[in-house]
């Protein structure tokens, strides 16, 4: 049987690491057996859903390079793939189970199953609900039928024995049948919940492997007891462990914890997010750094760990910077040209592929961007003690000679580029019989009034041009030679 996966979100907001995290192992699942990836809308929880929620799902998918064969917005021959257009099946399902005994009608008032709460509240119990309506004769049920009292449809657990079935990475599982509660599988709306249309819409699309979070343990022996009332074979199970904030708390977009486009939009690219989301609760035997590609082929779900793990930040951000400088550099210009676009006042008056090079080796992320480039456009005010360097022996009116040494040679250059800069400075260096720190430490600060700067003083000279560097440099002259003045009084 060909292999069929899906990702079944639900469209409640942004899509968060660990529910893309289940959408990536699905895919290489699928990928690496030659198989289907399905993309699956369950949005029957009316209250919870977003606006324009399905469109980022689509969004991050595509830009996580995660393809899906079927799917809402491009169709497929299993579809409609959004379950609130398939509520007519639901309904189809719920009635023959009662039909078969493993469900029934439930009239319950919700006055009533708040008292029960609130009385298994009151003696430190769980809420189970107490079969009050499996218990109907079918003249009951048909009386209320007729009469419009309001009902849903409950399943009709057994309450002995226990239900068990095998999951591909934590073994065995099995959940005593007195354990598991008669949920609701229809709603009084027509609204089926998630017990009863995950499996419905599972089956029906073909799925042959259910990826999905570990939170859905327990609960699948519930799904696999409607399997066998509706005659329907069982899909395998692969259910991951949780991704962790730390120790004790789990990720969560509830909790405000990052979802991809926070990511994304902090300038971590979707290549180095993918990689390194595969590596939360798996390990690859060798490289850590892997395409989209090479995960598939390298993928083992025999691998995949059943302990809980902890989302590193710091481990995506150097990731990050490792596939930041892998880029190619237009690539890397055309993904930095929005940063570039707010802290330079027009870009294209500079050198990109010069600023690039400065740039691009010294990132971890792309919205360090605007902070390491807002020299270019505003010089920050004088600061004479950035001139002092202990280590190469510089002090402000030492750094003030070179400059002024500096500043003729600079000014009659006959081309301003990085070799005929490079070449007149080191010609200079070796005149005054001083190290090329000494020199080209102090033309750096006097061009960017910044301790920690993208490029030397060379490269940054050349990318001001001549007239800018020039006007920074006689600027600092005079604020140096000023500072002088006013130690020496």
């Amino acid at each position: 049987m060909k292999v069929r996966t899906r990702f079944a979100p639900s469209p409640t907001g942004q899509l968060h690491i660990g529910g893309l995290r289940t959408a990536l192992y699905a895919y290489l699942f699928a990928r690496q057996n030659g198989g289907d990836f399905i993309l699956r809308l369950e949005d029957t929880d009316r209250v919870r859903l977003v606006e324009d929620a399905a469109q980022v799902i689509y969004d991050t998918l595509k830009a996580a390079g995660l393809q899906y064969d079927e799917g809402p917005d491009i169709g497929g021959p299993s579809g409609p793939y959004v379950q609130s257009e398939r509520k007519d099946l639901y309904r189809k399902y719920a009635e023959e189970l009662v039909e078969k005994g493993a469900a029934y009608y439930c009239f319950c008032t919700p006055e009533r199953l708040d008292a029960l709460r609130e009385e298994a509240r009151a003696k430190g119990e769980q809420f189970k609900y107490d079969k009050c309506c499996a218990k109907l004769s079918p003249e009951e049920v048909r009386d209320n039928l007729e009469a419009g009292m309001p009902y849903v449809i409950r399943q009709n657990v057994p309450t002995e024995g226990a239900t068990s079935y095998n999951d591909l990475i934590y073994g065995e599982v099995s959940v005593p049948n007195a354990d598991m509660e008669d949920n609701v599988l229809l709603k009084s709306d027509g609204y089926p919940t998630y017990n009863l249309a995950n499996v419905v819409d599972d089956h029906l699309m073909g799925i042959t492997h259910v990826i999905r979070g570990q939170e859905y343990l327990s609960s699948t022996p519930k799904y696999n007891l409607l399997y066998d009332a509706l005659g329907w074979e069982k899909p395998q199970y692969i259910h991951l462990p949780p991704v962790m904030r730390d120790k004790q708390n789990k990720l969560s977009k509830r909790h405000g914890d990052a979802s991809y486009q926070d990511f994304a939009g902090r300038g971590y690219l979707p290549q180095a997010i993918v990689n390194y989301i595969a590596l939360l609760g798996w390990a690859p035997p060798d490289e850590e750094i892997l395409s989209l590609d090479e995960l598939a082929e390298q993928f083992d779900l025999s691998s995949v760990s059943r302990s809980p793990a902890i989302f590193d930040e710091d481990k995506l951000r150097w990731m990050n910077g490792e596939y930041i400088r892998r880029l190619p550099k237009e690539e890397f210009i055309a993904l930095a040209r929005p940063y570039f676009e707010s802290s330079l006042d027009d870009p294209d008056t500079y050198d990109l592929a010069l600023l690039a090079d400065m740039i691009q080796p010294r990132l971890e992320t792309l919205d360090q961007i605007p902070e390491k480039t807002a020299f270019i456009s505003r010089l920050p005010e004088f600061d004479p003690e950035l001139y002092r360097h202990k280590k190469m022996k510089v002090t402000p009116e030492g750094a003030l000679g070179y400059l002024r040494a500096a500043r003729p040679v600079l000014e009659g250059l006959a081309e301003f580029t990085v070799p005929y800069v490079h070449d007149a400075m080191m010609k200079l260096v070796e005149q005054l019989g001083i190290k090329n720190g000494q020199l080209l430490y102090p033309l750096r600060i006097a061009l960017t009034n910044t301790a920690v700067t993208p490029g030397g003083g060379i490269e940054t000279a050349v990318l001001l041009g001549p007239e800018e560097t020039m006007r920074r440099i006689n600027l600092a002259i005079e604020n140096l030679a000023d500072y002088a003045e006013k130690q020496g009084a």
